[in-house]
């Protein structure tokens, strides 16, 4: 089973991701983790990324299509997660042909519905575990004590540069421009599974679970 999770930053993709990988054996394609992983490993790929990234030039499709490709036949599971992926027409048009060509399909897009005056209260109180990547919120989900991780006792809360209001309705703005689209491209083939992104976690988990089973 392969799905993607589309829907603006900050919408909870990462979160029910996590809960996938968890609950269910599958396998999260982030393609930021991603590249992250190709500049550590020093193979030829991750020496490329590298390169282009060190120069503050942004990597090609290509390249991402290629380092999920390494991906799916390097890893097994009960499916692939794409989070974060494609986010344009020809981003997914590329995984479309990707998927074809090696025997697999999209099982469905779950999109997280958000309101934007809601999500930006929602990110403006977060922070994560900077170990476990567990996420947190001022009001709606403190640490049991403060400054410290109720999973992993880390102490490494981290928040976001980015997660103020005037930089998350830009990336907002740019999600809309950009992404959005997607909506209209998996609606026209029959993919499009919507959920309410700004439910409790556990309810946005349970409506994914539905639409999965």
């Amino acid at each position: 089973m392969n799905i993607i999770l589309l829907g603006p930053p900050g919408a909870g993709k990462g979160t029910q991701a996590r809960h996938l990988v968890d609950t269910r054996g599958m396998v999260q394609l982030s393609t930021g983790d991603m590249l992250r992983d190709a500049m550590a490993s020093g193979s030829e790929m991750g020496k490329k990324v590298a390169k282009i990234m060190e120069a503050g030039q942004l990597v090609t499709d290509e390249i991402v299509i290629g380092l999920i490709e390494e991906r799916l036949n390097a890893e097994s599971g009960a499916g692939f997660i794409f989070d974060g992926f494609p986010r344009t027409l020809a981003q997914a048009d590329a995984l479309a042909a990707l998927l074809a060509k090696l025997g697999q399909s999209l099982h469905t897009v779950i999109e997280m519905r958000v309101d934007d005056d809601a999500l930006v209260a929602r990110i403006t109180g977060r922070f994560t575990c900077g170990s476990c990547g567990e996420v947190y919120h001022d009001e709606t989900k403190p640490a049991a004590v403060e400054g410290t991780c109720d999973k992993c006792g880390s102490t490494d809360m981290k928040r976001r540069a980015d997660d103020n209001e005037d930089s998350l309705r830009t990336r907002l703005m740019e999600y809309y421009k950009k992404t959005s689209p997607l909506i209209g491209y998996y609606y026209a083939k029959g993919d499009l599974r919507p959920v309410n992104g700004l439910a409790d976690i556990d309810e946005v988990t349970a409506s994914i679970g539905a639409v999965l089973s």
